[in-house]
């Protein structure tokens, strides 16, 4: 096995003013050996014993920086008291400088405490030989303590770590360009004794850092190994918010912590999945968003008027059926109708549905089909709650009077499976497509609306909903498509759309492509004064009152009362 070793030769010993300025705004005053300094969750990290730890953490939770203070005591330790090398192995050069800095703040005082001595921060070179003979060399930071230990700071992943004996923490591991090698080889040292601490905010469901604390939760690293999940609401339970305020030299105060606390959730924006990720340590399904914001923004050129919206309260289930369906009638003739009506009646029109009765919103698409096969979706009609019947009233209304509609596409998964089908039996099977949602066919079919962005040949509503479903496409092992995981406890609204909108879109991209013959919506003449009833003012002058025009009347009505 070839070692790291380092080279004899020390570049240079750094300046307080090298180290980052995370490091430097730490209070002169700062003392790591004071009670109260770590919070609850860095002493309980700090405490555990096992032989292999996993982090997993949100961001900015202090656990780099509470295991650092841990890992500088065990370097200022004699080998009799448990001491041992230290190795960081960061994923940028710049972790491992802040690492180390964060251990030459903490030796000043625990050497004085000690009587004993600390170098400063040196920077010198590892000289790192694989397997294969091959040597490169590695910038490296370390600080020595008279216990004739270490604490060295790696800038990038040796080839082969398996040279570095002692205590080892792996930071921010999902993001090492080789996740799998780090662990591999990690999990080696333990064949010569020491510790394993891998910290890292997740970075997929797929990636190795998450299917390692996964096998350590199944017990397939023994029972030497154990997961600690630190959240950052953990963080802040545990008084991140009062120690904020004491690095930046403010007083905390409740209307202060609802605002900073708000702030840092909001940043985030429409990136919900990338928000539970990075700070509720919950891995996301996808890896990378497939869609750029200025695509979206490129297609947004329909009014915000060409989105409907309708969210009904708790209690409409408990009306009368006929009750539900009077008041959507209603609102079908305030907002539906005209928004129908003002459709291009030159343009063929496909429809799609993204079904959701519950949790996420079902949103019901109109797509036309205009010059050179270009997309618009002029229409579409987001329902909150609204019950199965009246979602059906509200979408059949709007397929019967589609202009020129040349058939539609239904998601027919789970409780969409019923909408679809009675869709089907109602405007024909060949008219309508029920499709199930699933890894073969977002794989078929999202690349195709994802490439239409790309090419600046579909139109949709400059609606901020959109947007943020839009953005929801992501990446799963190479398929773009929108997973609609969420969490359980998630009560507000606003965080219900799963990217809704961009299922229906590629729904009806599908359909664009998967045309039948069109069919128009003629609506019946109305009949004339006198005819209510196909019949005449007087009984006794029934017969004359069915006169020739009268015949022909009924004829042409019944003529033209289909779609």
């Amino acid at each position: 096995m070839h070692a790291i070793k380092p080279l004899a030769t020390t570049v240079r010993t750094l300046e307080w003013d090298d180290l980052p300025a995370s490091v430097r705004s730490i209070p002169e005053g700062f003392n790591p050996l004071d009670d109260g300094v770590l919070m609850k969750h860095q002493r309980e990290v700090a405490a555990i014993q096992a032989s292999i730890i996993a982090v997993p953490k949100g961001r900015r939770t202090g656990i780099t920086f509470g295991t650092m203070l841990n890992k500088t005591l065990v370097a200022a330790a004699r080998k009799s008291a448990g001491g041992d090398n230290v190795y960081y192995i960061g994923d940028t050069k710049e972790k491992g400088l802040e690492a180390i800095g964060y251990c030459a703040k903490f030796a000043r005082v625990i050497a004085q405490a000690q009587g004993q001595g600390a170098s400063g921060v040196e920077e010198f070179l590892f000289e790192d030989q694989d397997d294969n003979g091959k040597t490169k060399h590695i910038t490296a930071y370390r600080i020595r303590f008279a216990s004739g230990f270490q604490v060295c700071a790696l800038s990038s992943r040796p080839a082969n770590i398996r040279g570095l004996q002692g205590h080892v923490v792996i930071d921010e591991a999902a993001f090492h360009p080789d996740v799998q090698g780090v662990l591999d080889a990690a999990t080696a040292l333990l064949i010569w004794g020491g510790q394993i601490t891998v910290i890292s905010s997740h970075n997929g469901k797929s990636n190795p850092f998450a299917q390692f604390c996964r096998d350590i939760e199944a017990g397939r690293y023994g029972a030497d190994a154990r997961v600690v999940t630190v959240t950052f609401d953990d963080a802040v339970a545990n008084g991140l918010y009062e120690r904020y305020c004491y690095m930046k030299g403010i007083q905390p105060t409740p209307e202060g912590k609802q605002a900073w606390y708000t702030r840092i959730r909001n940043g985030y924006g429409v990136r919900k999945a990338a928000m539970r990720e990075e700070l509720d340590a919950i891995p996301r399904d996808g890896n990378g968003v497939c869609l750029p914001g200025v695509w979206i923004e490129q297609a947004m050129v329909l009014p915000d008027s060409s989105v409907l919206r309708l969210t009904l309260d708790d209690d409409f289930v408990l009306r009368s059926p006929d009750e539900r369906a009077a008041w959507v009638a209603d609102w079908i003739e305030r907002y539906l109708a005209p928004a129908l009506e003002r459709l291009d009646k030159n343009e063929r029109h496909v429809f799609s549905h993204d079904y959701a009765r519950h949790r996420d919103f079902s949103v019901w698409g109109a797509t036309a089909l205009g010059v050179g096969m270009r997309r618009s979706v002029p229409l579409s009609i987001e329902m909150h709650k609204v019950p199965y019947a009246q979602q059906k009233q509200i979408s059949w209304y709007a397929i019967k009077r589609l202009p020129r509609r040349c058939g539609g596409a239904i998601d027919a998964g789970g409780n969409g499976e019923p909408m679809a089908e009675e869709t089907a039996d109602e405007f024909g099977h060949a008219h309508v497509h029920q499709i199930k949602l699933n890894r073969t066919w977002y794989g078929t079919w999202m690349p195709k609306l994802v490439q239409g962005f790309e090419d600046g040949m579909i139109d949709i509503p400059a609606d901020p909903n959109y947007a943020q479903d839009l953005r929801a496409i992501e990446e799963v092992d190479g398929v773009p498509m929108v997973v609609k995981a969420r969490r359980k406890d998630v009560k507000d609204p606003d965080l219900f759309r799963h990217g809704d909108s961009a299922v229906m879109l590629c729904l009806g991209w599908f359909a664009t492509l998967n045309l039948s013959a069109p069919i128009d919506f003629i609506p019946a003449p109305a009949l004339p004064r006198g005819f209510d009833n196909l019949g005449a003012a007087d009984d006794h002058d029934a017969e004359d009152a069915l006169s020739p025009f009268a015949e022909d009347y009924i004829r042409l009505v019944e003529s033209h009362a289909t779609w």
